[in-house]
């Protein structure tokens, strides 16, 4: 919450990999290395073009990391400076990938991202093709922060699976992107997006579409959390900032829908004894919406914030490293003997 209010995402990367806020010198040399890594080669953007237009983009984002590897020559090199290196490349190409991606698919040129601008700021500017407001720069700035690290997660586990064998930090991240592009895990905001735009297509109150959904058994998107008991401090700040941005753009009706579901659950749960209340995820989905995100990105800007988290795992993980093994039970058959093929 504190790091969300009082500080940006520049600021969030150098603490993950570091261990503490930068000063303005400090701040000011990071930001210079992020801007002179944003561009990315005609190599890679030849093999963005030539991409189904279908492709999931997590599945173009996923690619192009891996490809990032193969035209790094110190790719094998798991020093901790190479390391740290590459964590500011990948934090710096990867929203410069899915921007281009998806305008390439759009049929419309990339936009280069432009000098000056944060890491929040350059991506809506490639993705939209103008400079947005303050506010709208400001809610992507926090939602970045807000996504940028949470703990043994399944992503950040599989990235550390990945550096444990000391293969090289693109093949983690390529792990920990796949492991994301998963529905259980990345997904999770386009399924509550979904919801609420079946409710609004469907023209029924969300009161009664809640209560016909918990009554045959559906799953309310958006609310629980595996760690969190109580609210999910992430959405809290979100809530506020969909309320400014959304106000400011007139576009409020998915706060609005989103705060009738959210009051419906209240009711119905604490009719039931039960305490579950919304995640990150019920609000950055329309806030995404409002910024002019695409649904099928909403995964891929969930891997753009997290990066610098998941670098600052493997960063740790290479210092100290043991390749992960975990230990199984075995429950199968025993004592079975091979019979000659014709006897089977």
């Amino acid at each position: 919450d504190d790091l969300a209010r009082n500080s940006t995402f520049e600021e969030v990367c150098y603490l993950l990999w570091n261990g503490e806020l930068p000063n303005a010198e400090q701040l000011a040399g990071l930001t210079a290395q992020l801007e002179a890594e944003r561009g990315v080669s005609d190599e890679l953007m030849g093999m963005l073009r030539g991409y189904p237009k279908d492709a999931d983009p997590m599945a173009a984002l996923r690619t192009a990391v891996s490809a990032l590897g193969m035209f790094d020559g110190a790719a094998d090199d798991n020093s901790d400076a190479e390391n740290r290196r590459k964590a500011i490349l990948l934090t710096a190409k990867m929203p410069t990938i899915v921007a281009a991606f998806d305008r390439i698919r759009q049929g419309r040129e990339p936009v280069a991202p432009k000098a000056g601008l944060s890491t929040a700021a350059n991506f809506l500017y490639m993705l939209n093709g103008e400079e947005a407001d303050e506010v709208r720069v400001r809610t992507m700035d926090v939602a970045l922060v807000l996504h940028a690290e949470h703990g043994m997660n399944a992503s950040t586990f599989a990235a550390r699976v990945t550096a444990g064998t000391l293969s090289d930090i693109y093949s983690a991240i390529t792990s920990a992107i796949g492991t994301l592009k998963g529905p259980s895990h990345g997904g999770a905001n386009v399924e509550v997006m979904n919801m609420l735009r079946e409710i609004d297509e469907s023209g029924t109150d969300p009161k009664e579409w809640v209560l016909q959904a918990l009554e045959s058994g559906r799953r309310i998107m958006g609310f629980g959390h595996r760690v969190y008991k109580a609210t999910d401090p992430r959405a809290t700040v979100l809530r506020e900032l969909a309320d400014q941005i959304m106000q400011g753009s007139q576009q409020t009706r998915w706060l609005d829908l989103s705060d009738r579901i959210r009051g419906v659950m209240a009711e119905e749960m604490e009719k039931k004894g039960k305490k579950i209340y919304p995640n990150v995820d019920f609000f950055s989905a329309s806030v995404y919406t409002t910024l002019g995100i695409g649904m099928d990105l909403f995964t891929a800007v969930f891997a753009i914030a997290r990066v610098p988290g998941w670098t600052a795992h493997l960063l740790e993980q290479y210092a100290n490293n043991r390749l992960i093994r975990p230990e199984v039970d075995y429950v199968g058959p025993r004592g079975l003997k091979v019979k000659p093929l014709a006897q089977r």
